[in-house]
């Protein structure tokens, strides 16, 4: 089968990998992000939480993990923007016999550090990191994070015991930092050999224990490369910041209507500006007042600004998942969201005005963006 040409955008133009629980997309455009092309779906019936576009080494290769009710979750790779998908044998991404444990799905995809391309991460449920050296074909567990002293007392959190969120220190590549719903942040120093709690600060509102060591529901966690130690965290109520890795952490939350929340990213080229899209409450999971905001702090969350020009302000009962918001690297960076309706938003002003680029997706859970030839 030859290429969908259309969904293949040239060098300098964007793509946007759109995970959803009825298969993945790929949406292109140019530079100029004005109008956008929606693909066919892959993997059509089965839920992609996770995704990734991965540059190093000169390659443009995608991945996906891929969840099928029959065959379980399995990470697939496309070197030709989706044209063809390899079929590893189920289950490529496995846990040791002797663990008890078997996997149930993967909730990110993370390359690894620039000065290593063949290296990525992802992480699973039952919580757990993998790692492939091989840019992909192959994973093997992190056995410092798996044989982990706390794990028996990590407790599965609503959508499951997972590991959603892994963040880098690309000025350290023996540092990296995950969070676990609901263990908490974790980060190791020494390339994954031990890992340690690094909570303080964070609040557990759902224990007698307002601040334990670990146990808490951490929703995402997201830094800059050019600033890797200050990193910026959604809880399960709160919104915090740590300007020492995660040593300690601060409240950030000045002027929004909720400190609840999944979805936060940062913005390419400006490690204080961050952006979140807050909800009303975890009994309530839409945003507040019913209109679809969303969140930019430029001073590392001192203050916070309403951006809703382009969206729905009334009767948008819309909810915007954890890994359901990313950026591209344009200089005029573009932010993108999905939302649990299965619309599909675009800015090409770093949030100052949005548009609309597709109203009928099914339900998304994860949304990629990448400029194609920018590693």
């Amino acid at each position: 089968m030859a290429p969908d040409t259309s969904t293949v955008p040239a060098d300098g133009g964007t793509v946007l990998l759109v995970g959803t629980m009825k298969g993945a997309f790929v949406v292109s455009s140019d530079a100029e992000r004005k109008e956008w092309h929606v693909g066919e779906p892959h993997f059509r019936g089965e839920t992609v939480y996770s995704l990734a576009f991965d540059q190093r080494g000169g390659r443009r290769r995608m991945l996906a993990g891929t969840q099928s009710f029959h065959w379980g979750s399995v990470v697939r790779t496309s070197d030709d923007f989706g044209a063809t998908w390899t079929s590893p044998e189920r289950q490529n991404v496995r846990f040791p016999e002797d663990s008890g444990l078997a996997l149930k799905n993967i909730w990110q995809i993370r390359p690894g550090p620039s000065t290593d391309p063949d290296l990525l991460y992802c992480g699973v449920e039952p919580a757990a990191l993998f790692e492939s050296r091989d840019a992909g074909d192959t994973w093997s567990p992190v056995e410092g994070l798996l044989n982990h002293e706390q794990r028996p007392r990590w407790v599965p959190g609503g959508g499951g015991l997972c590991m959603h969120t892994i963040v880098l220190d690309e000025a350290d590549p023996q540092r990296m930092g995950v969070a676990i719903s609901t263990a908490g942040f974790y980060r190791t120093d020494d390339g994954g050999q031990s890992w340690q709690p690094r909570n303080q600060g964070v609040r557990a509102q759902f224990l007698p224990d307002k601040y334990p060591e670990f146990g808490q529901c951490v929703h995402k966690v997201v830094n800059h490369p050019s600033r890797p130690e200050r990193l910026y965290l959604q809880n399960h109520w709160g919104l915090y910041r740590s300007d020492d890795w995660g040593d300690t952490w601060h409240d950030i939350a000045n002027g929004v209507p909720s400190d609840f929340g999944f979805a936060m990213q940062v913005h390419p080229h400006e490690p204080d500006t961050v952006y979140i899209v807050p909800l009303e409450s975890d009994e309530f999971r839409v945003v507040p007042e019913a209109k679809l905001r969303v969140f930019r702090t430029r001073d590392a969350g001192g203050s916070w600004e309403p951006l809703g020009e382009g969206l729905p302000q009334h009767d948008a009962y819309e909810t915007v998942l954890r890994d359901a918001m990313s950026a591209d690297g344009h200089p005029s960076a573009g932010l993108y969201f999905g939302t649990r309706s299965g619309k599909l938003f675009g800015s090409s002003n770093a949030g100052d005005t949005w548009m609309e680029i597709s109203d009928a997706l099914p339900p998304i859970v994860c949304v990629r963006a990448a400029v194609v030839g920018s590693a």
